[in-house]
């Protein structure tokens, strides 16, 4: 498969990218600021020049639990967009279905960084049951080595789980990462998916490919494409001297070259997406910049 310029996948998805303005209020603790906008237009317009029918926002971790811009961007474009948020342990009923009502279909736990919660206390416990409830999924952000420390939690409890970037091996171990090996081994579970995207987080931008390449081989074999996400990561917060949404696009299609069906090639970049959140059937993409 070579790197098109458009994408040839009915109703492909773009699972992971960020809006946001500088200015916005921010929590005191925060792993940074960020130096410039990432405006909705500009989003639409990189859905548009690559063929993409959907995208999903995902709260920044510097925004906290202020959901409110993230918001205003999924109700500006209802059907092309949908969102995860970000939530903490005392988010009431009816705020959880407030956002699930402007299109919030997954909560994040963004953990680089931080302490892991205590999943099984009652204030969180009552905020997966409801997320549950809405058919939300829980997204986590963190090292490939944390996630036998709350991924047994999440399956227990019942929550379809997306786990970002690879699973976040360690740079220096890539796939031979324990971590990475526990999580190809969640397979089984048949509710675990895992994004590929932002390989600058991982490892050098000149191994982003190889190194990208080679997780996704396992990837593959131990969940096949239909447990498999693709994301732009979009605007590569902190690496954007590293990364363009054109880049992640080849890199994209560097790492499935192998996937010569288009079953698989439709599984990993549309209709699995297309179901976990709930995206309507193919729109117009063309002109749609606010």
């Amino acid at each position: 498969m070579s790197a098109l310029p458009r994408f040839a996948i009915a109703s492909s998805v773009d699972t992971h990218a960020h809006v946001f303005e500088r200015g916005l209020p921010m929590p005191d603790v925060r792993r940074y600021a960020p130096d410039a906008d990432a405006s909705l237009a500009t989003y639409l317009q990189h859905l548009d020049t690559h063929g993409l029918a959907y995208g999903v926002l995902v709260q920044p971790s510097f925004l906290g639990t202020d959901n409110r811009y993230m918001l205003q961007a999924l109700r500006a474009r209802p059907q092309r967009l949908r969102g995860v948020a970000v939530v903490d342990d005392n988010t009431g009923e009816d705020h959880l279905q407030a956002l699930a009502d402007a299109g919030v279909v997954g909560m994040r736990l963004n953990l680089i960084g931080l302490p892991l919660p205590d999943l099984n206390a009652p204030g969180w416990r009552r905020v997966l049951e409801q997320a549950n409830t809405l058919g939300w999924h829980v997204e986590l952000h963190l090292q490939a080595g944390r996630l036998p420390d709350l991924l047994p939690t999440l399956l227990a409890a019942g929550c379809r789980v997306v786990v970002d970037h690879f699973g976040r091996p360690d740079p220096a171990l890539g796939v031979r990462d324990p971590g990475f090996g526990y999580l190809l081994q969640q397979a089984g579970s048949g509710r675990v998916w895992v994004k590929l995207s932002a390989p600058y987080r991982i490892w050098p931008a000149a191994d982003c490919a190889a190194s990208g390449r080679q997780a996704t081989a396992q990837l593959l074999q131990a969940f096949a494409a239909e447990r498999l996400l693709w994301g732009s990561d979009w605007p590569h917060t902190q690496h954007a001297g590293q990364a363009s949404y054109p880049a992640a696009v080849r890199w994209m299609h560097d790492w499935l070259d192998p996937l010569d069906d288009a079953a698989s090639l439709q599984a990993v970049l549309g209709r699995s997406a297309v179901e976990l959140f709930r995206f309507p059937s193919p729109i117009q993409t063309q002109g749609d910049t606010p």
